[in-house]
């Protein structure tokens, strides 16, 4: 069986035969799950082809600082999810993603 961990991920067994990782270890501020999303859009700018770059720069001005409407900041977010999921360097977008939407909901 094979593990997987990223960065954040917490795990902790007590006995035998437990199998788990606990996800939602990210920032709850929304401010702080930006940031952490510019920063791996930064990282996966460099894998995606010209096209796909543009669609993440324009989505990342789209949402600013964070204080877009709502709308303009889940289309913004689905388009940079959308590239990201083309790739295997995106994991680390998507998950910054849901964590911006955990934050907004919370």
């Amino acid at each position: 069986m094979s593990n997987s961990f990223h960065f954040g991920d917490s795990v902790t067994q007590y006995g035998d035969h437990n199998v788990g990782i606990i996800k939602n270890q990210g920032p709850t501020d929304p401010k702080a799950a930006l940031r952490e999303l510019v920063t791996a859009v930064a990282a996966l700018r460099g894998q995606v082809p010209a096209e796909d770059r543009e669609v993440l720069d324009e989505s990342l001005e789209a949402i600013g600082d964070g204080a877009a409407p709502p709308s303009v900041l889940r289309r913004a977010l689905r388009n940079i999810s959308g590239v990201a999921s083309l790739v295997t360097a995106g994991a680390p977008v998507v998950e910054s993603i849901r964590r911006i939407l955990d934050s907004f909901e919370s």
